[in-house]
């Protein structure tokens, strides 16, 4: 009985170390800017750490050319390049945060960061 309690205490434990880190985790991403482009720089596409499209920026040579197609082609390049980078740094810094940490279900929220798996890219 007293080994279950016991077990439970550390779980207990766990949990909060979790709710600690994913807090800490939210506060990183929020400050964390990364870029993609495309077409030689002529689109460029600014995220959030939390994957959340911050700016698009379209040069105005790119526009003057009156070509809808390739600057829509050309903006969700850049998003999705832009996108790409966010999870990457997103799994970078939850990988530094949790550590050595051998949590229960840390596996499966890492793979939300990195579309995948639970190991981010090295």
């Amino acid at each position: 009985m007293l080994n279950g309690l016991g077990n439970l205490a550390s779980l207990m434990k766990q949990a909060t170390q979790m709710q600690g880190l994913m807090g800490e985790m939210q506060e990183k991403l929020a400050r964390i800017r990364v870029s993609g482009t495309a077409g030689g720089g002529m689109v460029q596409v600014e995220v959030s750490g939390q994957q959340k499209i911050l700016s698009c920026t379209i040069d105005e040579s790119l526009l003057k050319t009156g070509d809808r197609e390739m600057i829509e082609d050309l903006v969700v390049a850049a998003g999705n390049q832009a996108m790409d980078r966010s999870r990457e740094a997103a799994a970078g810094e939850m990988n530094q945060l949790a550590g050595g940490l051998d949590l229960p279900g840390l596996s499966d929220a890492m793979s939300q960061f990195t579309g995948g798996g639970g190991t981010p890219p090295s």
